[in-house]
């Protein structure tokens, strides 16, 4: 989830160097640096500076790395990167799955989030096309969601491209008739929603909670059917969707974090957010713009009862 942060490139680095220049390495099993993944979106971003925040007061040296959302695997099962605290799972490659049938990549257990993913619209969107919340209703309206460049079809504001193509994949099994355009990152997306909002034009977007735009903007939820099955989003059909495969937000390490550092293998295990913490620091950094480094240290501050069990 490519975004549109409120931190450069550089202040990134000053927090690197502050993390690799606090102490000795008095308690851990290792100096080289435990590298943690930085993906594309705010609420990792904050995961994984408050995971390396905590780590540096075990005492560990650590870096933290940009990788993409589906290479990160691949540099996971290479012992490449040590630990990433917010995977979404049903975002995941052979590479992801495989690494975990080896052993090359360790399940740490959940990280608390409760999440959902599917299709959002704004209230205004039920008078052009009655039916909704039903995913039935987008079939008769479909020209109502499209542009010059998708008509007859209506446009759907997919995932970045490097997230996978699972909108798209959902249209094409049901025969749905819109165009799915992967969004250029998570600040375009959010710009293009709030520009859309303003002027009341036609969107449907493929969007995720936890994300500080529901604490400012009330959308709705595309309702698909229900399943007790897992759902299969590759294998569906017009009569019976259900639409997207509801996530767990885990953490994952590489075999060598517990091999190389177990006691920060042990944190890993331990270390949990929830949506309404990261709901919070997400709209302070994306919207009141804050410094991520300032948020995560007051995250710290305010939780030391929190997470002083889970570095000891």
């Amino acid at each position: 989830m490519k975004l549109s942060l409120k931190y450069t490139a550089a202040a990134l680095a000053m927090t690197l160097a502050g993390l690799s220049a606090t102490g000795a390495i008095a308690d851990a099993e290792s100096s080289d640096p435990i590298k943690i993944a930085i993906n594309e979106w705010t609420g990792q971003h904050l995961s994984a500076n408050i995971a390396a925040v905590l780590l540096k007061k075990m005492g560990y040296n650590v870096e933290l790395v940009t990788a993409g959302g589906l290479p990160q695997f691949t540099a996971l099962e290479q012992g490449e990167i040590h630990f990433n605290p917010e995977v979404w799972d049903n975002s995941i490659t052979d590479a992801y799955t495989n690494g975990l049938t080896s052993g090359a990549i360790v399940d740490m257990g959940e990280l608390g989030l409760e999440p959902r993913e599917g299709w959002i619209y704004p209230d205004y969107m039920t008078e052009q096309c009655p039916g909704l919340p039903s995913y039935q209703a987008l079939f008769d309206c479909a020209q109502v969601f499209g542009t010059a460049e998708t008509f007859p079809n209506g446009r759907l504001i997919a995932y970045p491209a490097d997230w996978g193509t699972r909108s798209k994949s959902v249209v094409k099994e049901i025969g749905l008739p819109f165009t799915a355009v992967p969004g250029g990152s998570e600040g375009a997306m959010v710009a293009e929603l709030k520009s859309a909002l303003a002027s009341k034009e036609p969107i449907l977007m493929m969007f995720w909670q936890p994300h500080w735009v529901f604490s400012e903007i009330e959308m709705n939820w595309i309702e698909w059917n229900p399943t007790e099955q897992e759902c299969v989003e590759e294998d569906q059909d017009r009569e019976t969707a259900c639409g997207f495969a509801q996530a767990s937000v885990n953490k994952i390490a590489s075999k060598s974090m517990a091999e190389k550092w177990p006691n920060a293998a042990k944190f890993a295990e331990q270390f949990t957010l929830t949506n309404d913490e990261q709901n919070a620091m997400i709209f302070e950094v994306d919207q009141d713009g804050r410094s991520l480094e300032d948020v995560v240290q007051d995250w710290v501050t305010k939780n030391e009862d929190r997470w002083s069990p889970w570095i000891k």
